[in-house]
């Protein structure tokens, strides 16, 4: 028997001798409702019919049912070549109905077995967890033919409507009349929709990084947050490589993917700074694909790097009224600001970089720095990324003191291209959900 850690995957057909693959499940602590969705190439549950829980327990094909093993509370039973081919996924979640999370389990288990024969077995426990409603457990995908196994183990916001949202299904609305904000709601659920088959159609390489960076905003609780979202980049002499090899462009591409999970619009601002700050037309899904070579033509790499101006420039155009300036008083905004900070060197205005940080503290902005680097070594690729690096600078600003709230955070990377997609969005969210709520208590949103 196989004992999995979270993240291990295995090939089913190495281990299954017979045509029937069970699985057991049991939780202590807090009563689960479980359920087993078949999700197609596009991640989504295009048939409502083979999402297989208590309420609907066995697909059309008769592929999956569910069907709890001896001495388990509950289980499904798979005959995976009965899928239809357009079934490539199926993700085995746990969803907890009440005011429960997910923090309050007790121990749990996950097992494969064949023929009662165990295999393999993935156990979890509250203390996984945060604050979630939900767990995605395992997923069985398809892989050069085969049918293979992965522990997943990730919490998720939301109980079992919300994971049925997350994989494209309806939810039976049967419920009474809506409030009168439900049409506002509405329009801007619509308006996401819209905004993301413009990025199917304008922008298909951004579908991928789209979808992850909303897998990542589920994690941290906000998938339907909104914000402005400002990407602003060094264009010193010393960035001419990471320019030249698209390493640039293709993290730009990246940021545009959490701005369009963070508003409707499909654009980010953009500001580039050396020795002087310039402030482009927002990078957007219509001109992405060569945008940042064509800023880079109009406005060509300078000597000199001032972190200072390129922040007073950019406070000055979400905030005119301090034009940049001293600010000693909170201001209150419907929306706040994300700025994506890329430099790969030290500043030679200081001084007035900390004055912008302490003065922006009172604005609805969260200043998120990445210093592209060698930084220090470390065992794992993601804690790397918390190292010591070659910014002490930009390591005291993450620490800065006279500040209303803590408004910035800091990590390094030896490239631009160091972090996968996952384990990029996953950085970018690693304080700004705490500052939310710091700004929201100092009266900074609304």
């Amino acid at each position: 028997m196989e004992n999995l850690i979270k993240g291990q995957r295995l090939a089913l057909s190495s281990l299954v001798t017979g045509n029937i693959v069970q699985l057991g499940l049991a939780s202590t602590g807090v009563p689960l409702d479980f359920a087993c969705f078949g999700l197609d190439a596009t991640g989504k549950l295009s048939d409502d019919r083979y999402m297989t829980f208590f309420n609907q327990p066995r697909t059309p094909c008769g592929g999956v049912e569910t069907s709890a093993p001896s001495g388990d509370a509950a289980g499904f039973s798979y005959q995976l070549e009965r899928l239809p081919a357009s079934i490539e996924r199926l993700v085995v979640t746990a969803a907890i109905d009440g005011a429960a999370t997910t923090a309050q389990l007790g121990s749990g288990y996950l097992r494969l077995l064949d023929g009662g024969r165990e295999l393999a077995r993935f156990t979890f426990a509250g203390s996984d967890f945060a604050q979630e409603k939900a767990v995605m457990l395992l997923e069985l995908y398809r892989k050069d033919g085969d049918w293979r196994c992965m522990a997943v183990g990730q919490g998720f916001n939301g109980g079992l409507d919300a994971l049925v949202r997350h994989f494209g299904g309806e939810v039976d609305q049967a419920a009474p009349a809506a409030p009168a904000a439900a049409p506002a709601a509405s329009a801007i659920q619509q308006a996401k929709i819209n905004l993301e088959k413009r990025v199917e159609r304008e922008a298909p390489q951004l579908v991928s990084l789209v979808k992850q960076a909303g897998v990542s905003l589920q994690k941290v609780g906000l998938l339907d947050h909104r914000a402005k979202v400002c990407l602003c980049l060094d264009i010193s002499g010393s960035m001419g490589r990471l320019y030249k090899e698209g390493l640039v462009q293709r993290f730009a591409e990246r940021i545009l993917a959490l701005g369009c999970k963070f508003d409707d619009d499909g654009e980010i601002d953009v500001f580039l700074f050396g020795k002087n700050v310039h402030h482009p037309a927002p990078m957007a899904l219509s001109n992405c694909n060569t945008y940042v070579g064509q800023a880079i033509t109009r406005h060509p790499l300078e000597g000199d790097t001032r972190y200072g101006a390129a922040m007073q420039a950019i406070r000055a155009f979400y905030f005119p009224d301090a034009a940049g300036g001293e600010r000693t008083r909170p201001v209150t905004a419907e929306l706040p600001v994300y700025v994506m900070f890329v430099t790969d060197g030290g500043t030679s205005d200081q001084a007035t970089t900390e004055k912008q940080l302490r003065w922006a503290s009172n604005e609805p902005i969260f200043w998120q720095f990445m210093g592209i680097g060698k930084g220090r070594k470390s065992k794992s690729k993601f804690l790397a990324a918390f190292a010591d690096s070659d910014f002490p600078f930009l390591e005291k600003l993450d620490e800065l003191q006279g500040r209303l709230v803590d408004n910035a955070n800091y990590f390094s990377v030896s490239s631009p291209d160091e972090h996968s997609d996952a384990e990029l969005y996953d950085l970018l969210m690693t304080e700004y959900p705490g500052w939310l709520k710091l700004a929201r208590g100092q009266g900074l949103l609304n």
